[in-house]
């Protein structure tokens, strides 16, 4: 039986292995297939579908900047827009038909011998000339270990497979952590339950979002005039971009962002005690700072409590606290985020013999985000170092696009079909990154997030301006790579 063969296989259909696609087909490239574990394109865009899923990125920055879309409801997209937009673009660019969905990557290896990876999915097997992994760092859920969890007679789920069967009102619901996805659901959730408790860690920096529906007049003119939709695309670019200031330029810069936060603070949270509470303790920025002008006012009603105690035991109806409290419970909602990489990472094993998840567990190692030294005809999006702490990781996957398909077209031209970026090149881009890193407010704000290793390290965050890591990809840089017939 012959095994299934294509020239390029792609892994993820979100905005990253959608736009791989087009841009591919664009250059030429026709012999491509995009797997996907979901049964629905969308990446987490599909999987994440608690209440008041949305971006934090302003929609006419979040999305394609060669498929701008002139009416978003509103100035920042909801979960179910986005994954319109993303459906109604592959059907405008006829990608469709390349999509294989519901088929899981079970593991991928390069074979030397014969220049090629061997794909084992869910779905059998297929081997391929280049393996794209568009893979997202928003997939995989992460759960505290608790003590007696297994004893809990509620109902638990977390913010990425929420229950939309289970009735929440007039319960008693505690929601674990209180990162962006926790921000978003607990307004919705809150006045329908009897009681809501949240388990904080650190309190988030929140900052005013100042979201609002777009007028139908406005979207007209957009529709009319598409340099105004540009001109304003520009205007979230550079208003993101300024956050850098305080990420890797100089932590002072930090002032009026934190002004900001502490004003609508004092705005929002009208007890004193629970102001105190949910006042960070840690410079803005080292941890992500988010926007909402919902979260506040919900903590400050009569039904939420917030608990910075740490859990000691889960009980069949209940949570004891580390300070002896009791707390009655009926279902337990972990908004506790995601893991780091994305479990394909860990199926992904190049000429060594080690996979890419094991190579980040020594450190963060990628060049550019987007090519690994010792993977062969491999290529990525959001890399280690391939994504930004200020600016639309859509801007960021777009040049890595830019960067891959120029690196394909490049082979072609020149009739070679092995490429693998020089280990010294790959070492002197994270010595770099290291570098840049060591004063950034990641490292120095007085916080532990994603944003950093178990070690304190920079976990995988561009220390530089998105504008400079651009210029850096507009073109395959081939005498950084082994390149070969």
């Amino acid at each position: 039986m012959t095994t299934e063969h294509r020239h390029i296989v792609v892994l993820g259909a979100g905005f990253g292995g959608l736009g791989l696609t087009i841009k591919l087909r664009e250059a030429g490239f026709d012999d491509i297939v995009v797997l996907d574990r979901a049964d629905e394109l969308g990446g987490t865009w599909q999987a994440n579908t608690y209440p008041g899923c949305a971006c934090d990125v302003p929609s006419q920055l979040y999305s394609y900047s060669f498929a701008p879309n002139p009416d978003w409801s509103r100035t920042y997209g909801r979960q179910p827009e986005i994954l319109d937009y993303l459906r109604t673009v592959a059907e405008r660019h006829d990608i469709v038909r390349h999509l294989r969905l519901g088929t899981e990557l079970l593991d991928a290896r390069w074979d030397d011998e014969h220049t090629r990876w061997r794909i084992e999915t869910s779905r059998g097997t297929l081997t391929a000339d280049y393996f794209l992994s568009a893979a997202g760092i928003f997939a995989e859920a992460k759960y505290p270990s608790l003590p007696g969890l297994e004893t809990f007679a509620g109902k638990t789920f977390h913010s990425l497979h929420w229950d939309h069967g289970h009735e929440l009102t007039g319960e008693r619901v505690a929601v674990i952590g209180t990162g962006a996805s926790a921000v978003q659901f607990i307004p919705e959730i809150q006045p329908k339950v009897d009681s809501l408790t949240v388990f904080q860690r650190s309190a988030p920096w929140i900052v005013p979002r100042m979201d609002r529906p777009t007028l139908g007049l406005e979207r007209l003119l957009l529709r009319r005039l598409p340099l105004a939709q540009k001109a304003i695309r520009g205007t979230w670019y550079t208003l993101i971009e300024g956050f850098g200031l305080v990420g890797f330029v100089d932590n002072r810069f930090r002032h009026p962002y934190e002004l900001l936060g502490r004003m609508q603070l004092r705005r929002q949270v009208t007890d004193p005690g629970l102001r105190a509470t949910v006042t960070p303790d840690y410079m803005i920025g080292c941890k992500r700072a988010i926007f909402s002008d919902a979260y506040l006012p919900a903590l400050d009603q009569d039904n939420v409590e917030v608990v910075t105690d740490g859990i000691a035991e889960v009980r069949p109806h209940s949570i004891r606290t580390t300070a002896g409290a009791e707390i009655p419970v009926d279902t337990i909602i972990y908004g506790t985020g995601f893991t780091s990489l994305p479990t394909a990472f860990e199926r992904i094993t190049g000429r060594d013999g080690r996979s890419i998840a094991e190579l980040y567990a020594e450190r963060p190692q990628t060049y550019l985000g987007a090519a690994v030294a010792g993977f062969p005809n491999f290529f990525c999006t959001l890399g280690p170092f391939g994504a930004a702490g200020n600016q639309s990781a859509i801007y960021m996957i777009e040049s890595q696009i830019a960067y891959i398909v120029d690196a394909l077209s490049t082979l072609r031209s020149t009739g070679q079909h092995r490429v693998e970026v020089r280990e010294r090149v790959q070492d002197e881009f994270v010595a770099e990154m290291r570098t840049r890193s060591a004063d950034t407010v990641w490292l120095t704000g007085g916080c532990r997030s994603y944003y950093t290793t178990a070690e304190g390290g920079n976990a995988g965050l561009y220390p530089n301006w998105s504008f400079e890591y651009r210029r850096r990809t507009r073109r395959f840089d081939a005498a950084n790579y082994e390149v070969s017939a």
